[in-house]
């Protein structure tokens, strides 16, 4: 589910930015491509430092976008690609997908889990 070049890009420096909606309308979080693991079944494991409002609202509404991107990965129409990620969120704070990023983020309180339900190539 998960195309080669979204994983190239996972390899590169650049910014991710995590969409909610909760109660309070829409919220944006940022984080980092090269902090992105994905688990055996294809979720993504993402760490959580802070990242309280948007704990808040994936127990208001689990949905998420997610949108992430390299200059350096060639795209569709020239240098640079991006992927804009739908699916299902829930925070966790024990078991195996939380001791992964724990081993590798030590400051990290929780592992934001991403289900993917579309991955869309954007540039």
């Amino acid at each position: 589910m998960i195309p080669e070049k979204l994983l190239e890009v996972l390899k590169q420096d650049g910014v991710v930015a995590i969409a909610t909606l909760g109660q309070d309308g829409p919220h944006m979080v940022n984080t980092w491509n090269s902090y992105i693991r994905i688990s055996p079944d294809g979720r993504l494991l993402i760490p959580a430092g802070y990242m309280h409002r948007t704990e808040a609202n994936i127990a208001f509404n689990s949905n998420v976008l997610i949108t992430l991107g390299s200059s350096k990965v060639a795209g569709n129409l020239g240098p640079g690609t991006g992927f804009l990620i739908k699916g299902t969120a829930v925070f966790i704070t024990s078991g195996p997908d939380f001791d992964v990023i724990k081993e590798k983020f030590a400051w990290a309180r929780a592992t934001l889990t991403v289900s993917i339900a579309s991955v869309t190539q954007t540039l």
